[in-house]
């Protein structure tokens, strides 16, 4: 079945030799300058597989472009992907950024398609992410790892009143994060991104 929303024209084109290792290395440093898969990773939200779940979900996406299809590659699955990989971490995001890593990714693919490699290099260049606020929370999980039950580590980023609710960097505490308050403009401001909607709501085929 096939996932709505944009898509690349026609069936899925295929990565030379050449360019698959520099789109392979492409998506490890999407990835690394995701804040809010960084802070899974670092507080072990899934325990000490943390880091391994994270590199599955770097070889999941690799995958998922560069396995020959009859079908075009549509944003919306890859959104799909991402979140799966989130949730293997124990990790929930409300705040747009499976969106705008998404499309990053769909725009770096279409580049490397024509021996483009000019998102590479600028994030080659632009070295790692600084730190960001953003509205996630760890999802709840009979298996959490014990320092995010009993607050010995980095007791400051934990928000008072909630169990598991985490923000990055924020200045001041933050209220509950839910569908309600989320806010509507790209909080990552830092890195140059902007939102982008989802349209996994919309144009769904059957």
């Amino acid at each position: 079945m096939n996932g709505g929303g944009d898509a690349q024209n026609g069936p899925a084109k295929q990565l030379t030799a050449e360019s698959l290792p520099v789109f392979n290395e492409g998506v490890y440093l999407i990835l690394s300058r995701w804040s809010a898969l960084q802070l899974a990773i670092e507080e072990e939200w899934a325990g000490r597989r943390s880091r391994q779940l994270a590199d599955h979900l770097a070889s999941d996406i690799f995958s998922w472009f560069t396995q020959p299809k009859a079908e075009p590659l549509y944003i919306d699955d890859l959104e799909n992907v991402l979140d799966e990989g989130m949730l293997s971490l124990n990790c929930e995001i409300d705040d747009g950024s499976v969106e705008e890593v998404a499309e990053k990714l769909m725009i770096m693919h279409e580049e490397c398609l024509e021996g483009d490699y000019s998102s590479v290099e600028k994030l080659r260049r632009a070295g790692p992410a600084a730190g960001t606020q953003q509205h996630i929370r760890q999802a709840s999980n009979d298996d959490n790892d014990d320092s995010s039950e009993d607050g010995s580590d980095d007791e400051g980023d934990m928000m008072p009143g909630s169990r598991s609710n985490m923000a990055v960097d924020s200045p001041v505490p933050q209220p509950k994060a839910s569908s309600e308050n989320m806010p509507n403009e790209s909080q990552m401001e830092d890195d140059g991104w902007t939102v982008v909607s989802s349209n996994r709501n919309k144009g769904r085929r059957n």
